[in-house]
């Protein structure tokens, strides 16, 4: 029988629920009624086709959306293969010294402010990629996309390390009664059992890099246009957001950031509505 705590409990927790779920939707409507001028009369078609140039009266997003979704997919194929790596070293070493202090630093990176990645990339970054190359500024997609892969790194070791530790243990166990060492054992036994987890690191991983804002500001260079290279600059919709807020609050530029926001609101739930699902248990599987 349920005690009068375990119920007023319940009752909180469940308007902790509806308060949440109520301003997310609210968030929601606020960003739709902002951006209403511009979506009106086939304005959505236009604002996901067209290019920005305000001095023509052109307030499109297209090149927006491609810069973000450039920049964050080459920092996650920069990320991928380090992260992996190192979750699998950690993992190798298991509960060693080595693998603990392993991953107490990528623990510690988790805790670093982005301005400070931000900082580095300007001051180290940058110009390394400048005089690398020997063109341009050194402000540019692949700078932002370097930068973002070390943001994004932690989070997608932690994820596979934790992933690797479900796997049950007696797998483990008949991997070693086969005689397997732990290097096989990783490669041929914990990997494939953990490959939804490392699935679900590697979404969040991508939804972090495209809701970033100071690092593509401070290091992608912030020009509208279509990048044709990863050397050339380049805006996403978070620094355009940034950028664009002070704009009068009547004209289509201001109206742009709404339609920005909504874009990420909605990759933001794609990405939720993935992990929930990947995270349930499959048929059969023990949750």
């Amino acid at each position: 029988m349920r005690g009068p705590g375990e119920s007023a409990t319940e009752r909180i927790l469940l308007v902790s629920a509806v308060v949440s779920a109520s301003v997310t939707v609210l968030i929601l409507g606020f960003m739709l009624v902002m951006a209403l001028p511009l979506l009106r009369g086939g304005g959505l078609f236009s604002l996901l086709t067209q290019h920005w140039e305000p001095g023509k009266g052109l307030y499109g997003i297209y090149p927006l959306l491609i810069t973000t979704a450039g920049i964050s997919s080459l920092g996650l194929l920069l990320a991928f293969p380090l992260s992996l790596g190192c979750a699998c070293l950690i993992g190798l070493y298991g509960r060693r010294p080595p693998g603990r202090l392993l991953r107490r630093i990528v623990q510690l990176m988790t805790g670093v402010p982005t301005v400070v990645y931000g900082f580095v990339g300007i001051f180290v970054l940058v110009p390394l990629i400048r005089e690398f190359f020997q063109t341009g500024s050194g402000m540019c997609l692949l700078t932002g996309a370097l930068m973002l892969s070390v943001l994004i790194a932690p989070t997608m070791i932690l994820f596979f390390q934790d992933s690797f530790e479900r796997v049950p243990r007696s797998h483990l166990a008949a991997a070693e009664a086969l005689g397997a060492d732990r290097a096989q054992t990783l490669l041929y036994v914990v990997l494939p059992a953990a490959r939804r987890g490392i699935l679900v690191g590697v979404i969040l991983a991508f939804g972090r890099a495209a809701g970033d804002t100071l690092i593509s500001l401070m290091l992608a260079g912030n020009a509208v246009q279509v990048p044709g290279s990863v050397l050339d600059s380049a805006r996403t919709l978070t620094a355009h957001i940034a950028l664009v807020i002070a704009a009068d609050y009547e004209s289509p530029e201001f109206r742009s950031i709404f339609a920005c926001g909504l874009i990420l609101y909605l990759f933001i739930t794609v990405i939720t509505v993935l992990v929930r699902r990947l995270a349930m248990p499959e048929s059969g599987e023990r949750p």
